[in-house]
């Protein structure tokens, strides 16, 4: 709170993610978060705790990007580029920020090595689709192979609205608590719609496909106007026959969301990482495995 109210801060940038800052939450008052001068708070995953309150409470805008050992890397990957241009935007000013050409399964990091760039050899796996659907004779068994994905993940996706979220595991957590407070910023921004980005760290398959339908029971996707799933930590996980992919896939259809999804984005857990603004404006386009997300302070 203290450094947050003070006038010589410009930024706040977390140190690190972490398991319980839900615990701060109590102490902290946001009606003075609300009144005081806005402040930028960056960080990601167990920072969706504060990052995804700024907006929803205060109706403050926040960034959802990496913490502050990513910024030591030698030379900077264009993520970190991207996220730090955003510390110099103010209210009225828009950017644009895209997907990238390769991301991390396995990092090279150690305790000898912390700063080292990161390892991003692997292949885009964006794909989108324009509505949930499912195919039964595409997956016709419960084989993980089998049921990777399904037909075409190709579309031409555009969507815009207010982007909001965070990192799963910690949603569900907020979800229902006296911090709950997504129905009054639907009402808020109905107009406007919401375009959920959404990544998981620790939740397998099934946490992922419950931890949806709960958001979707609760009514936090009563005016979603599409989905950015960002690859989860957990990503060659199947359970039960079911893979990360088909977790989303399958819960959005059944639960009867027919808005635009792109799952395998650039957000979160297993970097590079596009930086967005939780609570800003935005308009996304994706086709053929690309990103761009336009971002807009209004």
């Amino acid at each position: 709170m203290d450094a947050y109210g003070d006038p010589a801060s410009e930024v706040l940038l977390s140190a690190g993610g972490g398991e319980l800052m839900c615990e701060l939450l109590p102490y902290l008052d946001f009606e003075r978060l609300t009144n005081d001068p806005a402040t930028w708070f960056m960080g990601y995953s167990d920072n969706t705790n504060f990052g995804f309150l700024l907006p929803t409470l205060c109706d403050v805008a926040s960034i959802y990007a990496p913490c502050a050992p990513s910024f030591g890397m030698r030379p900077w990957h264009a993520s970190l580029h991207d996220a730090f241009a955003l510390l110099g935007l103010g209210a009225g000013d828009s950017v644009r920020v895209h997907s990238y050409d390769g991301w991390e399964l396995q990092s090279l990091k150690s305790a000898e090595h912390p700063l080292v760039p990161y390892n991003a050899v692997e292949k885009p796996s964006v794909q989108s689709y324009s509505a949930a659907r499912f195919d039964a004779a595409a997956c016709p068994s419960v084989d993980a192979a089998a049921c990777d994905g399904t037909p075409g993940g190709n579309d031409v996706v555009q969507m815009q609205g207010r982007l909001l979220g965070g990192c799963l595991d910690i949603l569900i957590n907020l979800c229902g608590t006296r911090f709950d407070e997504v129905a009054r910023f639907n009402k808020r921004y109905a107009s406007d719609g919401v375009i959920w980005f959404l990544e998981a760290c620790d939740l397998g398959p099934l946490q992922v496909r419950r931890a949806l339908w709960q958001l979707a029971q609760a009514g936090w996707f009563d005016i979603a106007a599409g989905f950015m799933v960002g690859r989860p930590y957990r990503y060659d996980e199947c359970q039960m026959g079911m893979t990360q992919n088909r977790a989303v896939l399958d819960s959005l259809y059944e639960l009867g969301i027919q808005q635009p999804i792109i799952i395998n984005a650039d957000i979160g857990h297993l970097p590079p990482m596009m930086p967005l603004i939780c609570g800003s404006y935005a308009r996304v386009a994706a086709h053929k495995g690309r990103i761009s997300v336009t971002m807009e302070l209004v």
